[in-house]
């Protein structure tokens, strides 16, 4: 299929990609995801602003403990080390298992983010982290915990104005424990159930459990779930409202194998 017909802009600059926004265009970077969806008509939007030039929106920058990744930073990129240190060895393992080369050598990972969609790699990982997203829109930068950030099914809380423009993150100290599980029924295809749990040395360890067609499942305290994987698992998968009984077992399977990661790295 082709798409409606829409206009295509590209900004020149940050304030210029605003101004089309508040005018209803739609945001595109790597275009993984609206680019099918365009082909369907799913969306049909009048106009597209390409991000994809513009100052900062790639790249990746360490300031006062923080980590800034650009929205426009590929998952190829940070399979490739582009982040530094224990948090660059823990989000490469996650982007090294997005779908296909290809695809990760376009798709980005503020356009995961933003897109919302359950299953999705970033979707599911960085909510574990206590990092927030920063929006960008008429009244400047404002950020959002990235533990809010995903609302529901492809719902985020960025306002009809706003882009994404960076994720940031804290960096990491190397004794970090990370255990990360998902199923999926062939490689590349999305998950059916995705769960994290990141153990910081001298924090509350926090979990997160995703793949479950709404908003990711944020553990603040993922305590009970090392001291007792298997009932812990099971009390949290049981207490999720509408899976049937073979999305319970995988969600169940999910955080006992990513808390046994972490575990067994202790």
């Amino acid at each position: 299929m082709k798409p409606a017909p829409f206009t295509y802009s590209r900004p020149a600059d940050w304030g210029a990609a605003v101004a089309l926004l508040q005018s209803g265009a739609r945001p595109v970077a790597g275009g993984q995801s609206i680019g099918p969806m365009l082909n369907l008509r799913v969306v049909q939007p009048d106009a597209v602003a390409d991000l994809r030039h513009l100052p900062g929106f790639g790249g990746v920058a360490l300031s006062g403990g923080l980590c800034r990744i650009g929205a426009g930073t590929t998952h190829a990129a940070i399979e490739d080390d582009a982040v530094p240190g224990r948090l660059g060895e823990i989000l490469a393992g996650v982007a090294r298992r997005i779908a296909y080369r290809p695809v990760r050598n376009r798709g980005t990972i503020g356009g995961s983010l933003a897109h919302a969609d359950p299953a999705a790699d970033w979707v599911a990982v960085l909510p574990a982290f206590r990092g927030s997203a920063v929006a960008l829109g008429p009244g400047g930068e404002r950020r959002i915990a990235l533990a809010d950030f995903v609302m529901g099914l492809m719902e985020t809380a960025l306002r009809p104005d706003e882009v994404l423009r960076a994720i940031e993150l804290p960096t990491l100290p190397a004794e970090t424990r990370w255990g990360h599980w998902k199923f999926c029924r062939k490689p590349g295809e999305f998950s059916k159930a995705t769960a994290c749990v990141l153990a910081v040395p001298g924090e509350v360890p926090r979990a997160v459990l995703a793949a479950l067609d709404e908003a990711p499942l944020v553990i603040s305290d993922a305590s009970a779930l090392l001291a007792a994987p298997e009932a812990e698992a099971a009390r949290i998968a049981n207490a999720v409202p509408g899976l049937s009984p073979w999305r319970a077992a995988l969600a169940r399977t999910a955080l006992k194998r990513a808390a046994a990661m972490v575990l067994e790295t202790a």
